[in-house]
């Protein structure tokens, strides 16, 4: 598997003029948000089985919305990174058709992005599990949960619980993305969580050249990258916009 540095990307986004970016949780680490996988992730005080299926939740609010109000606090203290900003950049320069993301964190957004297909939903958003109302968070009185609406409703973050289908807007918006790109970048997500994992061949089926941006190989590394870079996103990505701007005016 050839790696490359920033400058060998940057000359490769030179290349071409339909990118795209898929991104996990590792793109939002140098934020503060911990993946809910690793060591010291939600996960490893919250069992996902107890607290994150929709069954769960419709079952035992008050228990789940344990979870829930420490991932709250987690996401609403994240800024974003660098990493973050440099895709805003290349949309804002017409390089970028979009992004595809797994996090529910809403930082892409906050870094300028404006094409941004959520695939897990937003854990900023919050809507009624019932009537599907949108709630503003600015209403919600988080010291009495759980949250109901006036419907008798549950209230929720806007996030897919284990259990729940991809939302069909998120999954047609990020299916277009990923057959329409030339360049598919992948940023901090391993391919092992699906259905999301089936985004990266579905671009390369369709012609796209996928580089991938993790701290180490992948699952995905031997399945469909083309070519990987090593290294935290936060620290990379600027070095990339910085040699595109070295390489002349078209990057």
């Amino acid at each position: 598997m050839p790696e490359i540095n920033p400058q060998e990307l940057a000359a490769l986004i030179r290349q071409h003029h339909r990118l795209v970016a898929l991104t996990g949780a590792g793109i939002s680490v140098e934020s503060g948000i911990p993946d809910f996988r690793s060591e010291d992730g939600l996960w490893s005080r919250f069992d996902p089985m107890e607290y994150a299926t929709i069954s769960a939740f419709r079952q035992n609010p008050a228990k789940v919305w344990q979870l829930l109000l420490e991932m709250d606090r987690i996401i609403t203290q994240a800024r974003p990174n660098p990493a973050h900003f440099a895709l805003a950049e290349l949309e804002a320069r017409g390089k970028l058709l979009g992004v595809i993301t797994q996090n529910v964190d809403h930082l892409h957004q906050a870094a300028g992005s404006k094409n941004v297909a959520e695939y897990h939903g937003n854990a900023l958003r919050f809507i009624c599990d019932t009537c599907r109302g949108v709630h503003p968070r600015e209403t919600l009185d988080f010291e009495r949960l759980p949250l109901y609406c006036l419907c008798g409703g549950l209230i929720r973050p806007g996030v897919v619980f284990f259990g729940e289908p991809i939302p069909a807007a998120a999954e047609k918006e990020a299916k277009d993305l990923a057959q329409s790109c030339d360049l598919l970048l992948i940023i901090g997500t391993s391919g092992e969580v699906s259905p999301a994992n089936y985004l990266p061949g579905l671009a390369k089926e369709h012609g796209a050249l996928i580089v991938e941006n993790n701290l180490e190989p992948t699952l995905l590394t031997r399945r469909v990258t083309d070519y990987l870079l090593t290294g935290p996103a936060g620290k990379l990505w600027p070095e990339v916009i910085k040699a595109l701007d070295a390489q002349g005016p078209n990057g």
